[in-house]
């Protein structure tokens, strides 16, 4: 028997075309954005129209090599764009610091762990809906460093708060979406962590409530949430 799931849940579209799934889709009214690019010529990349703001926040956030800051590519600001891509699913990972890379990098960047106020003992889940970033913090300090989610659209919105899981399971059944939801992870009424079934950079769309991860990301929220594990939402996501 089919698992209820209520509403509020998945992305917006909710699989790619032959999963099987039903497919919605809104109209896209937002133009692309324009990259400027330029052959490097240090590097196997080219140089993007935000190379040296993405140069910046890369330094900042650390973790991803050498990086100087100068607006000009090298082989190491080449290297250390693709790993960050490579990390949050940016596509393609080729090293252009365009749009997608630049505001990644920037919410990332701008995003303050401390604003979750964490429980001083036992674990924590942050979802910050004002950058649409999420981490994990234990013991009231950080334990898995932010990353990228995407959370409910206009008319969906994921409510701010603080819940605690009700339920997991590593595959649920939405009857309303018609789709699978890996790594389940409820916290309130229909809504909770999943992996995302769509690419999920594609500002335009929303989920019905939930926060969509990134498959890595997703199967690291399961191995550490238990039922009871408290969950924090705060801010407002943009547009909603």
């Amino acid at each position: 028997m089919a698992t209820v799931v209520g509403g509020g849940l998945g992305a917006f579209a909710l699989a790619p075309a032959g999963a099987g799934a039903a497919v919605r889709t809104a109209p896209v009214t937002a133009t692309a954005a324009t990259t400027v690019v330029t052959k490097a010529a240090a590097a196997s990349c080219a140089t993007g129209k935000y190379q040296k703001q993405v140069e910046g926040y890369l330094k900042q956030l650390g973790g991803y090599g050498t990086v100087t800051v100068d607006g000009k590519q090298s082989a190491a600001d080449c290297a250390a764009i693709i790993k960050f891509q490579k990390r949050f699913g940016i596509q393609p990972a080729k090293g252009l610091a365009g749009p997608t890379t630049y505001d990644v990098a920037k919410r990332l960047a701008a995003t303050k762990t401390a604003a979750c106020k964490p429980k001083k003992k036992g674990i924590t889940f942050c979802v910050d809906l004002t950058h649409q970033t999420t981490w994990v913090m234990k013991n009231g300090k950080v334990y898995v460093k932010p990353t990228v989610t995407r959370t409910g659209m206009k008319g969906y919105r994921t409510p701010a708060g603080t819940f605690s899981i009700n339920k997991r399971t590593k595959k649920e059944w939405s009857d309303p979406y018609e789709v699978w939801l890996p790594y389940w992870q409820r916290f309130i009424g229909g809504r909770g962590f999943h992996q995302t079934t769509t690419y999920i950079h594609d500002k335009w769309r929303g989920s019905h409530g939930c926060v969509n991860l990134l498959e890595q990301d997703a199967k690291k929220y399961y191995s550490i949430g238990k039922y009871g594990s408290t969950v924090k939402v705060f801010g407002r996501r943009p547009g909603t």
